[in-house]
C-alpha cells in the first residue's frame, strides 16, 4: 500500500524566497539518500482562499481534522462495499479517481474550481464538503443494505435448492399420494430424521404425542445426512407432535401440498437471482462512483488543512510551497527523519531545542498537551495511506 506525505514549507527555505526554488530545495532534501524508485515528489498546488480571523482559522483547523477522519472512514466503508461486491482480488481495479489510479490523481492534483469554488470562504467550503460526504455515505449505505438483504434472500433460496432434507425445498420431492386425503381430523406430518437416529424414530414416533396413527410412518427420501419420513397425526395433536419431535432432535418440515409448487419455487429462485445480479451491478457502479467522489473530497479536505495549517504556522503574506511525496511505509520514516533534519529549525523557539537544533525529548509531554495526539512537526506535515 502506498503512503503519502503531504507537506508545506515557507518559500523562505530557499535563499531566493521563490516557491519554485523552495520546491527544488525540498526535492533535494527528500532524494539526497534515497534511490530513484523509493519515493516520488510532486507539487500539490493549492489556491488562495478567503481568510477570516485567527480565531476562525483555529476553529476551522479543528473542524477540518474531524472532517478528514470522517471522509477517511467513508472511503474505507466504500472499499469494504467494493470488496464484498466483487471480491478482494478484484476490488483494487475499481478504486480509481476520475478513471485514474489514485497515485496518478494525487500526483497531478489540482483544485476543482467548478465543484469547490475557491472564491468561497473556508467556512462555506467546509460546509459544502461535509454535506457532500454525508450524502454520498448515506446513498452507498442504503444501496448496499438493499443488496445485502437480497443476497441473504438468495442464500436462503439456494439453501432450499441445494441443502439437505432438513432445509431444502420439498416441492420437487413430494407427490400428492404422500399425503392423506383432505380430512377434518387427520394430517400428514413430515419429519427429517438424522440418519443416526433412524431407529429412535421408528421406535418412538407413535408415542411422541397422543393420537398418532400406528404404523403410519413412511420413508419418502434419504440423503447423506437425513431421512424424510411422513406419518399421520390427528390435527388436534399436530402442534404437540411437532414440539415433541423437535425435542427428540427430529426436524419437522412444514409443507402444504399444491399443484405447481415446484415450478413456483423455480420461478422464485430465478427472480431472486435476477434481482441479486441487478442490485450487484447497481451497487458496484455506485461504489465506484462513490469511491471516486469521496476520494476527491478527501484530497480537497487535505488541501484545505494544508492551507489553514500553513497560514497558522507561517502567517501572511501567503508565501509557501506545498508538495506530496509518494512512498511506502518502510521509506516514510526515513523521509520524515530527513525532513526533520533539514527543517526542524522552522519550529523556532516554540519548543526547547538542543545544541543541534532538535526538539528536546523533555518537552514531548508539553507538545502532546498542546497538539493533542498529533505528533509535532516543525513544519506543516500530514501522512496518510491510499485506502
Amino acid at each position: 500500500m502506498s503512503k503519502y506525505l503531504l507537506l508545506a514549507l515557507p518559500s523562505s527555505v530557499a535563499r531566493s524566497n521563490d516557491p519554485e526554488d523552495a520546491f527544488t530545495t525540498l526535492t533535494g532534501a527528500v532524494s539526497s539518500s534515497l534511490n530513484k524508485n523509493d519515493a516520488s515528489i510532486h507539487r500539490f498546488p493549492i489556491p488562495e482562499f478567503k481568510i477570516g480571523t485567527l480565531d476562525a482559522l483555529v476553529l476551522q483547523a479543528d473542524e477540518l481534522a474531524k472532517l478528514d477522519a470522517n471522509v477517511e472512514s467513508a472511503v474505507a466503508k466504500v472499499v469494504d462495499v467494493l470488496t464484498s461486491t466483487v471480491g478482494e482480488g478484484n476490488a483494487q481495479g475499481h478504486k480509481t479517481v476520475n478513471d485514474k489510479p489514485v497515485g496518478d490523481y494525487l500526483q497531478g492534483f489540482s483544485w476543482n474550481k467548478f465543484k469547490y469554488r475557491s472564491d468561497k470562504s473556508i467556512a462555506q467550503l467546509l460546509e459544502s464538503l461535509q454535506k457532500e460526504v454525508i450524502s454520498l455515505d448515506n446513498d452507498i449505505k442504503t444501496k448496499y443494505s438493499a443488496y445485502q438483504q437480497v443476497k441473504s434472500t438468495l442464500a436462503s433460496v439456494q439453501r432450499k435448492q441445494t441443502g439437505n432434507l432438513s432445509t431444502k425445498s420439498l416441492a420437487p420431492i413430494l407427490k400428492q399420494s404422500d399425503f392423506v386425503p383432505p380430512s377434518e381430523y387427520l394430517q400428514t406430518q413430515l419429519i427429517a430424521v438424522p440418519k443416526q437416529l433412524e431407529r429412535d424414530w421408528i421406535r418412538s414416533y407413535e408415542t411422541l404425542s397422543p393420537m398418532v396413527v400406528p404404523r403410519s410412518s413412511r420413508e419418502i427420501q434419504r440423503d447423506s445426512e437425513f431421512i424424510l419420513y411422513s406419518c399421520v397425526v390427528f390435527k388436534k395433536y399436530s402442534a404437540e407432535f411437532a414440539i415433541k419431535a423437535r425435542a427428540a432432535k427430529f426436524t419437522p418440515r412444514e409443507f402444504t401440498w399444491s399443484e405447481g409448487a415446484a415450478e413456483q419455487d423455480e420461478r422464485e429462485a430465478r427472480d431472486v437471482e435476477a434481482h441479486e445480479r441487478r442490485l450487484a451491478g447497481e451497487t458496484l457502479r455506485l461504489a465506484r462512483t462513490g469511491y471516486s467522489d469521496l476520494f476527491q473530497a478527501w484530497a480537497h479536505v487535505k488541501a484545505l488543512r494544508v492551507f489553514v495549517e500553513s497560514v497558522l504556522r507561517y502567517g501572511l503574506p501567503l508565501e509557501f510551497v506545498s508538495a506530496i511525496i509518494q512512498t511506502n511505509t518502510k521509506h516514510a520514516k526515513k523521509i520524515k527523519a530527513q525532513l526533520d533534519a533539514a527543517y526542524n529549525y522552522l519550529g523556532g523557539n516554540a519548543f526547547g531545542r538542543d545544541k543541534h537544533g532538535n526538539i528536546k525529548d523533555d518537552v514531548g509531554d508539553l507538545a502532546a498537551g498542546m497538539l493533542g495526539d498529533t505528533e509535532y512537526s516543525a513544519y506543516c506535515y500530514f501522512e496518510f495511506d491510499a485506502i
